[in-house]
């Protein structure tokens, strides 16, 4: 493959070929032998990549002595004449071999009569496994060749690469003189299918570089993308010499580097995983992660892991990987292959033109000669919404002059007004900023987001690198601002058009987090960042502050969703108090519902929509009552009460009854219950009248039904474990618990209601899947005697790979009277079970709960009281808490 000025040069000391056929002539058998010269290259190859040899070494190393290995045996049968030659194609052709590679070969015959060969093809073949090769390999005639490659490009892929190891050298010339492009897949063809190809595999992949657990080979940006290339210059170039590749237009030295750099790093990657695993192993697992960054020298620091800092490189060479790929085939489609059409071309100022709908530099000193340029190219496109993209030759102008964007050309007013002038534009400004990412401007033009580039953090929770995050988090405000984001995202896409300035949300969305990695708490970084920012751009001191505020409490807003009990009006008023007003809410409500979107697909769903729009309505509502004003408990409970009174009187429910069921319950149901709530659970308790079994209620979800998950109210006796037992029979269920409300009467009757998920994060809607949940419930719940164990299950792969420390945080809430604890641990099948056995063990009682999954770990919030209802003050027996729920959920 393309090897920037690489010449292998064999090496004897790997293998002694003499050395073996001598050990053959006194062995008794030859398959011992054999084997341990494998053992011997293979065990030479580990040593010196461990003592850090010249990948290519090894790797070529590795094909030239299978090649004496492979002709050694090939001379130790009898072959009827010469009309076979073997063949060593694909990877093994390019003369490449990893540890645990395939060993593809083609065993070569001139005519399609295989009946002379069939018995030393068997034997050979069957020699080859009795030593340990792994081969694939193909039996083919001229003619087979000729009609299979014609049939399926995967097979002319494979045989354009090929070295003859033994037999008659005339055999393959014959076989490329059929698959010319005279022949057969003429370059246009042969391209088009292969772009097909890759576009199929990069699908796979989800488009993007940023897999957590990235395959090497297939991914974009990884090896395959390399040979593509390879592939495409060698079908219409006839020579994969980096020379001639060069010479003809088709890149130029500068993306070779890039290409060979990319290349070296990959295969020691792949190496290592080979060396590691023991087999062909190609993705990048949590497994290997760690080992191979230790392998490779990196070191943990208090800024960054080891695995992060090995990430991060792997990350940027597959980045810039894909990007050429990207560019070198739109450069081929274009310049090579339809260079002679004639396309429309459109002028657009004195430095940019449209030509067949995309931008293109009017000449080559462009940049050069006005580097605003630069940053121009892309307010261009914003302003032009029909321009598809940039034609490869300006790319590689943009690539080969980045360079140009210094201190001076940051700090020059022209550029900042340009920049902020794309901010500004009503276009696409995300899809701008994410093309001038992929050409490397971004990164230049503000450097602090440029060492963000590639830093991925190490947990199943932040799925994506800093910066993919960052410009997916700007790809769902732009999609807030468009007709089909209104369904999904109600709430912000009504607020987004009327927040007084965009290009605030732009710059929040670019900075809230480009402190990570930096050490110290990212928030505030990234709020001294912005401030230097806007003080370069000519912000005012206004538009500054709210940025910064922005940023530093970018995380404020899902934190309180999540964590706070926001049914209660003094959470309310302490989180309207740090927002200030509607404006700094509005913003930070679209930050926050297009961050969390933006960090792990699984995250969002329609309970944490609901608790986001809770609390940013009741806050409006604060806000515009105003903090001096407050709504207290006593008012808040008093309307509840007359508003439920209502709707239990439009469905003709006796006031009486309800009126004595409610003197039961105390003012904190009132608090956190909404009237529809309480309404719908009174008429169902008094329906129940006096049976005994619990009473198991279940909200029938519709599309504009607020909770955003299936809502599962249980009045029953209160005993002991009920929290347990609901739990774990959830659990049998399917069902994930995001919220819960413990509330109980004077009687000793509980009211709990929780908020489920199925596994796929979405609320229950069909009608029969709902009654047989009811008709479960019923049945686990109607003894406490036969309550189930704790549910165990398989705890998935992913999970073992990552240490989280089991943290428990006791803090009081005195205006509630009662005490919160915030629990920090490893997820798991059945944890929840485990927790509520361990309050009832330690004899406290739980009012609420609000449950947060983030990958790998869970972040549960509890509301508790001793069994009497009062707060637990006791510094011992939160000791003991405390250290019981690390014993049992640390392990």
């Amino acid at each position: 493959m393309l090897l920037h000025h690489y010449r292998f040069t064999p090496d004897t000391t790997l293998f002694d070929e003499n050395t073996l056929r001598t050990e053959l002539d006194g062995s008794r058998s030859p398959i011992a032998p054999f084997k341990a010269a494998l053992r011997e290259i293979q065990a030479r190859l580990d040593e010196r990549f461990r003592a850090g040899a010249d990948i290519r070494d090894l790797i070529h190393g590795r094909a030239w002595c299978l090649d004496r290995l492979l002709q050694v045996a090939w001379s130790r049968h009898a072959w009827p004449d010469d009309g076979i030659a073997l063949l060593a194609v694909g990877g093994y052709g390019r003369g490449e071999l990893h540890p645990h590679s395939d060993i593809d070969l083609l065993l070569l015959l001139e005519h399609d009569d295989d009946t002379p060969y069939r018995e030393p093809l068997t034997d050979f073949i069957t020699f080859l496994w009795d030593i340990g090769l792994e081969i694939g390999h193909s039996v083919r005639s001229l003619n087979d060749c000729q009609r299979e490659a014609e049939a399926d490009v995967t097979v002319i892929t494979n045989l354009l690469e090929t070295r003859t190891l033994a037999g008659d050298e005339r055999l393959r010339e014959a076989m490329r003189e059929r698959l010319s492009t005279e022949r057969l897949w003429p370059a246009d063809r042969f391209f088009e299918a292969k772009w097909q190809e890759q576009i199929t595999r990069h699908y796979r992949y989800n488009n993007s570089e940023y897999h957590l657990e990235p395959n090497i080979k297939s991914s974009p940006g990884g090896l395959r993308d390399i040979q593509m290339i390879g592939w495409v210059a060698k079908r219409h170039f006839g020579t994969l010499r980096y020379e001639d590749v060069v010479d003809n237009g088709f890149m130029n030295d500068a993306e070779l580097r890039i290409l060979s750099q990319g290349q070296a790093f990959l295969w020691q990657v792949r190496y290592a995983l080979h060396m590691l695993t023991g087999r062909a192993e190609d993705r990048l697992l949590f497994d290997h992660q760690r080992a191979i960054a230790e392998l490779f020298g990196y070191r943990d620091t208090p800024e960054r892991l080891a695995v992060e800092q090995f990430m991060k490189r792997y990350y940027r060479h597959v980045t810039a990987l894909a990007g050429l790929n990207d560019m070198l085939l739109q450069h081929f489609d274009e310049v090579i292959l339809r260079g002679d059409e004639r396309l429309e071309t459109a002028p657009l100022n004195d430095r940019f033109e449209i030509t067949g709908g995309y931008i293109q530099a009017r000449h080559p000193r462009v940049f050069r000669q006005r580097p605003a340029a630069l940053l121009e190219l892309f307010l261009l496109m914003a302003q032009h919404p029909e321009i598809e993209g940039v034609r490869a030759e300006t790319i590689r102008l943009i690539r080969d002059n980045r360079h140009r964007i210094d201190d001076l050309f940051r700090d020059d007013v022209r550029h900042q007004s340009l920049f902020m002038e794309l901010m500004r534009s009503s276009g696409n400004v995300a899809r701008q900023l994410r093309r001038m990412n992929r050409y490397g401007v971004l990164g230049k033009y503000l450097p602090e987001f440029g060492q963000a580039v590639g830093l991925m953090q190490h947990d199943l929770f932040h799925i994506y690198t800093v910066d993919a995050h960052t410009l997916r988090l700007l790809k769902f405000i732009q999609c807030f601002r468009e007709p089909e984001g209104r369904e999904a995202f109600p709430v912000a896409a009504t607020l987004v058009h009327q927040l007084p300035k965009l290009e605030l949300l732009w710059i929040a969305g670019l900075y809230h987090d480009i402190g990570k990695g930096r050490g110290g708490n990212h928030s505030l970084i990234g709020a001294r960042d912005v401030e230097g920012f806007a003080e370069r751009h000519g912000l005012s001191p206004r538009d500054t502050r709210l940025l910064s505020w922005l940023i530093e409490h970018h995380l404020l807003m899902s934190k309180t969703a999540q964590k706070r009990d926001i049914t209660d009006p003094d959470v309310i008023r302490d989180f309207a108090r740090q927002v200030r007003d509607e404006v700094h809410l509005d913003y930070l409500y679209v930050l926050t519902v297009a961050d969390i979107n933006a960090t792990n697909p699984s995250l969002w769903n329609g309970w944490r929509a609901s608790l986001l729009r809770q609390l940013h309505a009741e806050t409006k509502r604060a806000l515009r009552r105003g903090l001096e004003n407050p709504l207290d408990r006593d008012d808040w409970v008093r309307e509840t009460r007359e508003e439920a009174r209502s709707l239990l009187a439009s469905v003709g429910a006796d006031p009486a009854r309800v009126e004595r069921l409610w003197e039961s319950l105390g003012e904190d149901y009132f608090l956190q219950y909404a009237p529809s709530e309480i309404a719908w659970q009174t008429q169902g308790i008094l329906g129940h009248g006096d049976s005994q079994l619990p009473l198991i209620l279940i909200s029938v979800p519709t599309e504009d039904m607020a909770e955003g998950g299936t809502k599962v109210f249980i009045h029953t006796r209160s005993v002991d474990d009920l929290f347990a037992a609901t739990a774990a029979a959830m659990e049998q269920l399917g069902l994930s618990i995001h919220d819960a409300r413990i509330a109980t009467s004077s009687n000793d009757w509980t009211l709990n209601t929780f908020i489920v998920l199925d596994d796929d994060g979405e609320a229950i809607r069909d009608r029969e899947r709902i009654e047989a949940i009811r008709r479960h419930l019923v049945e686990e719940l109607d003894d406490p005697d036969d309550y189930p164990q704790i549910v165990t299950r398989h705890t998935p792969r992913q999970l073992k790979h990552f240490k989280v420390p089991t943290q428990v945080l006791i803090e009081q809430d005195p205006a509630n009277e009662r005490t919160l604890l915030e629990l920090t641990a490893p997820d798991r099948p059945g944890l929840l079970a485990r927790v509520g056995r361990i309050f009832m063990e330690q004899d406290i009682a739980l009012s609420a709960a609000k449950i947060a999954t983030l990958g790998e770990r869970v972040e549960d919030v509890f509301f508790i009281t001793t069994k009497g209802g009062e707060p637990l003050t006791d510094p011992e027996r939160q000791q003991r808490l405390r250290e019981r729920l690390i014993e049992v959920l640390g392990v």
